[in-house]
């Protein structure tokens, strides 16, 4: 693939540069695109030789990714990536660092417990880092205006699906968990309407039932929100509304911690607006 002419200057048109040519990528590129999305302080703090060993790739390879980006070089590219790291974090580097190599003592229970703790705690400040209000507002418009609410989620995300179907649920809101029981998960969806709503949870490596039943709602013109981990994510270009969340992780060991928060922050300002609504009339 030929590079463009014009580099990205901003880390989010850096994001809307790497969605575009994601088809179109080598799997060793892809590869690269979904580390340095994934980890982008590590794609603004390392070296190209570290980062390279963590993306499993040639550093040569890094240097091909970001030319094909417009970028002269790896350097460049990373300075976009520093753009997104705000000033008042100093200590940001050292704790990426210590969550990325563990360390010694994981097979101490307290010591995991820290380990997870630590992550969460990164995963939330970066949750408030990222996601905009405009985001959560664009959510709450369609939860609040959809008359049924259909959520899915399996695996790792059926946790947030179901607690999204129950609170839901307790606002008063017609809300039904898809939840396949039965083989039955066609029959359930082919109840959705336009004037619905399909909430979409799904995280690497994601849920081809999911990612399906999201292409047919989009298809149906359902509106969609989703609830994915990044802009390679396929639930991204089928959603309307798009809430990105990048857990906590340690060795390969995924938490809920960010995603539950955002979860629950959704249900209590949805009751909020139900509220304000109800003592309007």
């Amino acid at each position: 693939m030929e590079p463009d002419t014009d580099a990205p200057t901003s880390f989010t048109a850096l994001q809307a540069a790497i969605a575009q040519r994601q088809n179109s990528l080598s799997p060793r590129l892809r590869q690269i695109a979904e580390y340095a999305l994934s980890n982008p302080n590590d794609m603004a703090l390392e070296t190209v030789a570290q980062i390279a060993e963590r993306a499993g790739v040639q550093p040569s390879a890094l240097i091909r990714f970001s030319k094909t980006l417009g970028f002269d070089g790896f350097t460049e590219m990373q300075r976009v990536f520093r753009t997104r790291l705000t000033d008042n974090m100093p200590n940001y580097k050292e704790r990426i660092r210590a969550l990325t190599e563990g360390g010694p003592g994981l097979s101490d229970a307290s010591r995991v417990l820290e380990h997870f703790i630590d992550a969460g705690i990164n995963a939330l400040e970066h949750l408030r880092q990222e996601l905009t209000a405009t985001d959560l507002d664009r959510a709450l418009d369609l939860l609040e205006r959809a008359e049924h609410i259909y959520v899915m989620g399996q695996r790792r995300s059926f946790p947030v699906a179901a607690y999204l179907g129950y609170a839901l649920g307790r606002l008063g809101r017609r809300t039904v968990l898809l939840d396949g029981l039965g083989g039955m998960l066609r029959q359930q969806v082919q109840a959705i309407g336009d004037r619905d709503l399909l909430v979409a949870i799904s995280f690497k490596p994601y849920s081809e039932d999911t990612v399906d039943i999201c292409r047919l709602a989009a298809e149906n013109g359902v509106p969609v929100l989703g609830i994915t981990d990044g802009t390679l994510s396929p639930i991204m270009p089928l959603a309307g509304v798009t809430l990105a969340v990048e857990d906590a992780q340690v060795k390969g060991f995924r938490s809920l911690t960010a995603t539950m928060c955002m979860a629950v922050s959704l249900i209590v300002a949805l009751g909020q607006r139900l509220d304000k609504d109800k003592a309007g009339r």
